[in-house]
């Protein structure tokens, strides 16, 4: 059992106002092994691990942070449908086609929906449209062809979002590889910059972070003059995305500011906005600030960047609620609990499926509880509501 079960099962306890005497006592085992199993200083047996879960009434997989998905989940429901659609992405069957519009059109939607963190309709709307788009996608026409590729590779996106946040992260690097066969298709590089941002999700999922920084990197060499707002755009989302991921790469805080001074500089001609699918511009700059700060352990410098007075609302309710959970981790660090808190609640009103299903926020949850002697209703259905106990 690792520290994290530990601390799982300490903030269950808390957040059930059971004390480590009456939680072994309920769960027959001595008290000496409930401490040591909270401070993950002992292994714990599969046997003690379901006394203790079923004194708590939870499932053991809830304690050791491996739920299984529950069978009421549309989103999950849907999983099996989205990997049959893309299964045999370049062998389609024969299915009907709209025309362009009405195809992008649909894709505009999807997007729309994995801006507003909608992945319970994203999930069910996907496997068809999916589907037709690998038809769409062999059109002998060239211009066509590269139009329905470009849509293709949106919808992956969209699709993608949902997969990687419910932790499917199998069928979200298949996915990242339709995506980037799709922008290779459509023989643009801007949207092959698109594939290359998401394609950073397969390297956080395997916490493999040097080829991820690698690759954003070839991606920005591989961009053409950035002449248009849009191309400004995509080279401006790169350098963001690169300055989080070599700041989880501790040993590489020159290239972070680097990537950080480059983003500034682009947002400073780029108005905020979704460009091609991608939130970029100053306001976005500002979150991600906010968001190197805390990968890099400076709390108190997320803290004071979050404090600063730059407008958020032209931000997608996605990455708004990211840059408030962002927040609620700084301050969990500089002891301050209550705002921690008041952070989370904040994320939950701007976009509650992405806060449930963030893993942050899970952790975040189990310490505010551990934190309290006894915990506030709030902060119990809270985490009740997001699965952390």
């Amino acid at each position: 059992m690792d520290e994290k079960t530990g601390r799982r099962i300490a903030a269950t306890r808390i957040a059930r106002r059971m004390t480590q005497q009456q939680l072994a006592d309920a769960a027959l085992i001595s008290l000496s092994t409930l401490r040591k199993a909270e401070q993950g200083a002992r292994p714990i047996t599969d046997r003690t691990l379901e006394a203790v879960a079923g004194a708590l009434g939870v499932q053991a997989d809830v304690l050791t942070g491996q739920q299984r998905p529950r069978t009421d989940s549309r989103v999950h429901a849907a999983i099996p449908a989205i990997r049959t659609a893309i299964d045999a992405y370049d062998l389609p069957d024969d299915g009907p086609v709209r025309p362009l519009p009405a195809l992008h059109q649909a894709v505009e939607g999807m997007t729309r929906l994995r801006l507003a963190s909608q992945y319970t309709r994203i999930a069910e709307t996907a496997p068809p449209l999916l589907a037709e788009l690998t038809r769409a996608i062999q059109d002998r026409d060239g211009g066509r062809r590269r139009q329905a590729a470009t849509l293709l590779t949106a919808a992956t996106r969209a699709a993608d979002a949902v997969a990687y946040k419910a932790g499917y992260y199998d069928l979200s690097a298949r996915m990242v590889e339709l995506m980037r066969w799709a922008a290779r298709q459509a023989d643009d590089p801007l949207v092959e910059a698109t594939a290359a941002y998401v394609r950073t999700e397969t390297f956080f999922a395997s916490r493999n972070l040097a080829p991820g920084l690698r690759a954003l990197e070839l991606a920005l060499d591989q961009l053409p003059e950035l002449t248009t707002v849009s191309a400004r755009a995509a080279a401006g989302a790169l350098h963001m995305r690169a300055a989080v991921v070599a700041a989880r790469l501790t040993e590489a805080p020159a290239c972070v500011a680097e990537h950080m001074a480059a983003a500034r500089r682009l947002a400073a001609e780029v108005p905020e906005g979704v460009y091609a699918g991608t939130a970029f511009g100053p306001a976005s700059v500002h979150a991600h600030e906010v968001s190197v700060a805390v990968e890099l352990g400076d709390a108190a410098r997320a803290v004071e960047v979050a404090a600063q007075p730059v407008g958020l609302d032209d931000l997608p309710a996605e990455r708004r609620s990211h840059h408030h959970i962002e927040v609620a981790r700084a301050r969990l660090w500089l002891g301050l609990r209550d705002e921690a808190f008041d952070s989370l609640q904040e994320a939950r009103r701007t976009a509650p499926q992405h806060v449930r299903e963030h893993p942050y926020v899970r952790d975040i949850l189990v310490t505010l509880l551990r934190l309290h002697v006894s915990p506030p209703h709030a902060l119990v259905a809270f985490a009740e509501w997001a699965r952390a106990i």
